[in-house]
């Protein structure tokens, strides 16, 4: 593991840091935050998940998380959103496809199944190599997401319920399977096979398996893709047919932006920190 870069943030340490992913098949970067507490042992681990055209540095700059961080003892994990550099025809090009939209899936299909294999990088690769390197409690972690990174959020959480404590997310793309941004990316990741998009659909997995917990989502009501891309009512049938405890707040005025995440981040690490204790 290389560090890029370490900075003092509110008592604790901001760093950006680059490792050889077996996962993604080159090199990966990903932000960690410690707070101060983690100079005095192993502390609970809240993984963010960014979205579309986004990087590690995109919420750890703009959510504005590490002061509240540092108050409640958590350590902030944004890995990047695919690999990059990959050579891959098609991979670049496209902000809704490829390289920056990686789905969070493990592709099947070639040639993005010798490198997009995010859900694997997130769920087994990138925590086995914080707890080698960092202060973590690997049995107290906490996912949450941005959009394409909520899909992947509310995906990982209801696929491994024993793996993550708490889990929420912002705008969320909560059914890929019906949506053009999912109807576009998961057949060439995954192929022809409606049933293997079922696998990374948020609806559709929540009726095979609830989350043991309440899953929190925040939604703004003027966010532009909310009709057609996201469609957050669709999640909160799903939930309520299962069973799911479902906090779904609407937000009048809010878009897709950084600036609505910002406004209700705190809310979203006191929902981990009350899970993660």
């Amino acid at each position: 593991m290389e560090t890029i870069s370490e900075q003092a943030c509110f008592g604790g340490v901001q760093g950006f840091y680059r490792h050889a992913s077996e996962a993604c098949g080159g090199p990966m970067r990903f932000a960690v935050y410690q707070p101060p507490q983690a100079a005095n042992g192993p502390r609970p681990v809240l993984y963010f998940l960014a979205g579309l055209t986004c990087t590690e540095e995109t919420a750890t700059i703009k959510a504005g998380a590490q002061r509240l961080a540092a108050e409640l003892g958590l350590m902030l994990v944004m890995p990047d959103t695919s690999p990059r550099g990959t050579g891959i025809e098609g991979a670049t090009g496209d902000w809704e496809f490829g390289e920056g939209a990686g789905f969070y899936v493990d592709a099947t299909q070639a040639p993005w199944s010798a490198r997009f294999r995010m859900h694997r990088y997130v769920v087994d690769e990138l925590p086995a190599l914080l707890a080698a390197n960092f202060p973590i409690d690997p049995t107290r972690s906490g996912i949450c997401g941005h959009s394409m990174g909520g899909h992947g959020a509310l995906t990982i959480a209801l696929k491994h319920p024993q793996r993550y404590r708490s889990v929420s997310a912002f705008a969320p793309i909560v059914a890929p399977s019906q949506v053009p941004w999912g109807q576009k990316a998961l057949p060439r990741y995954l192929g022809d096979r409606p049933e293997a998009w079922a696998a990374y659909d948020a609806c559709e997995l929540v009726r095979q398996q609830t989350f043991p917990g309440t899953i929190l989502i925040d939604q703004g009501e003027a966010d532009r893709f909310l009709t057609e891309q996201l469609r957050p009512e669709l999640f909160d049938q799903a939930c309520a047919e299962a069973g799911q405890s479902l906090q779904l707040r609407r937000h009048a005025g809010y878009d897709h932006s950084y600036y609505f995440i910002a406004s209700f981040m705190d809310d979203h690490l006191r929902h981990h920190a009350r899970a993660l204790g």
